[in-house]
């Protein structure tokens, strides 16, 4: 497995054109009207006066999309993602120029051939938590040691399909010498495995940095020699046949709105077919495989299929051996979005044996 993987990450612009500026005394009407005219502004004097302008940005677009449907917030989350990216910040000999900012270590890091340049400033918010993350760790319940996730790999943020998961592992009778572990992203579900003794995991990612993060994580300790990376698309470079194949798909099926980064959370029309007729080839004939699901694109209206039981339906490939559900825990009361469904969420662990 290389490493020589060009990784994800915010584009650096490096601008001759001239900008215009704000800071306290600027007139957010005007700055606004700028953005939506497509203008970049650029945040001087303190870092906390990026921060007053998206809040105002926010206060804006909520007027403009006041509806808490699904389907209207995505609106809301397209057009913040779109005018707040012109949000422009300085960055000189890897340092953020304004006063009292956040020293954020991915800037030399991720951009060891350039040391001068300007970034949107919801990315530099975004650097910041991740290097928080990536230096303190996070604790996962359903494992001893903290993880790192590095710079753009998905993390878990709840934990009841990993709970889930962990007694699923806790009570599986089979065979434990190999597992492949399709979307590895920060490694969870792979050490979970390891924890429970599998042998051998092949873990594989469309997204770099999570390859690159993996493995700089685990060096050259006793996972390394455990679990085996590979980038690329659904089972990267992994043809053997295995007893466990297991799965943790996003949940939301896709739509021509989102963010192109968000393949963690959308999957494309294609990503469950090409993964069941992949999946064949590479289970062994008594082998298990296990997909991570939810019924959240059922429950938000978003689409009334569902790409498990569909496959089960056109039947051939796989069988049913068990689905195991387990009720989300209600939304946190801090949280900004309208999650009334979230009471009828449950996380779905389905386990398929060879027809």
């Amino acid at each position: 497995m290389t490493t020589d993987i060009k990784i994800n990450r915010p584009e650096p612009i490096v601008s001759g054109a001239e900008l215009e500026l704000f800071n306290r005394g600027t007139n957010v009407r005007h700055t606004i009207k700028a953005l939506e005219a497509g203008t970049p502004i650029l945040i001087t004097a303190f870092y906390s006066n990026g921060l007053d302008l998206l809040k105002e940005l926010q206060i804006h677009l909520k007027r403009k999309f006041p509806g808490t449907s699904f389907k209207e917030q995505r609106e809301y989350r397209l057009a913040y993602h779109t005018l707040s990216n012109l949000i422009l910040i300085e960055i000189v000999a890897h340092t953020l120029i304004v006063k009292k900012s956040p020293s954020i270590g991915w800037l030399k890091k991720l951009y060891p051939e350039t040391s001068d340049f300007l970034l949107p400033f919801p990315q530099v918010q975004g650097l910041n938590s991740a290097w928080q993350w990536f230096q303190n760790g996070i604790s996962i319940p359903v494992l001893r040691n903290k993880i790192h996730p590095y710079y753009g790999t998905y993390f878990p943020t709840r934990f009841d399909h990993l709970i889930l998961f962990d007694n699923w592992l806790k009570r599986y009778k089979g065979p434990k010498k190999s597992a492949i572990d399709v979307g590895i992203g920060s490694g969870v579900l792979s050490f979970q495995m390891v924890k429970y003794g599998f042998q051998k995991v092949f873990g594989t990612d469309t997204n770099p940095n999570a390859i690159v993060g993996l493995t700089e994580f685990m060096g050259d300790t006793k996972l390394s020699r455990k679990i085996a990376l590979s980038f690329g698309h659904l089972f990267g470079a992994w043809e053997k046949q295995t007893e466990l194949i297991v799965f943790n798909p996003p949940w939301l099926p896709e739509s021509h709105n989102h963010d192109s980064n968000d393949q963690a959370i959308y999957y494309n029309k294609n990503l469950f077919p090409d993964f069941f007729s992949e999946a064949k080839k590479r289970l062994l004939p008594e082998g298990k495989l296990v997909i991570i699901f939810s019924n959240l694109a059922q429950i938000t209206k978003v689409t009334k299929d569902h790409p498990i039981e569909k496959e089960l339906a056109k039947g051939g490939r796989f069988q049913l051996e068990k689905c195991y559900k387990k009720t989300v825990k209600t939304a946190s009361e801090k949280t900004k979005r309208d999650q009334h469904w979230r009471s009828s969420e449950a996380v779905e662990l389905w386990v398929l044996t060879n027809n």
